[in-house]
């Protein structure tokens, strides 16, 4: 059994594809319309034939407080794996993304959480 397939709900799928793939770097696999919405998932470029992120409507009820809870408390919706936290934490710093943890050592990795601007809170983490 492998993960084929994750998840993030996102507020605005175009929004979302965007910051995806112009801030974070990754790459659009799949855009189906699917009446309101699209089944829209993007890929490492390091790995296009990898685990697909699916850019979730965040359309049903429960998401909102959910995401919301999440924020409130700091809580990453996911994690990103980079070889260099404190580089892409620069990098994206410069593209004007808004970071509510820095980069912060805790034991074996180091991780730093950023706003993907679509209601999720997201990190990085990189194994030290």
């Amino acid at each position: 059994m492998i993960i084929n397939l994750a998840s993030v709900l996102v507020d605005d799928q175009a929004k979302a594809l965007k910051f995806y793939t112009e801030v974070l770097g990754f790459v659009k696999k799949h855009d189906i319309p699917m009446g309101e919405f699209s089944w829209l998932t993007v890929v490492s470029p390091e790995r296009p034939d990898g685990v697909e992120l699916v850019l979730e409507p965040s359309s049903h009820p429960a998401v909102g407080p959910f995401k919301a809870a999440l924020v409130e408390d700091g809580i990453p919706f996911t994690s990103f794996a980079v070889d260099d936290v404190q580089k892409e934490y620069e990098r994206m710093r410069a593209l004007g993304v808004v970071f509510t943890q820095q980069p912060t050592e805790m034991g074996p990795v180091t991780v730093a959480t950023f706003d993907d601007t679509c209601g999720n809170l997201i990190q990085i983490a990189q194994q030290n």
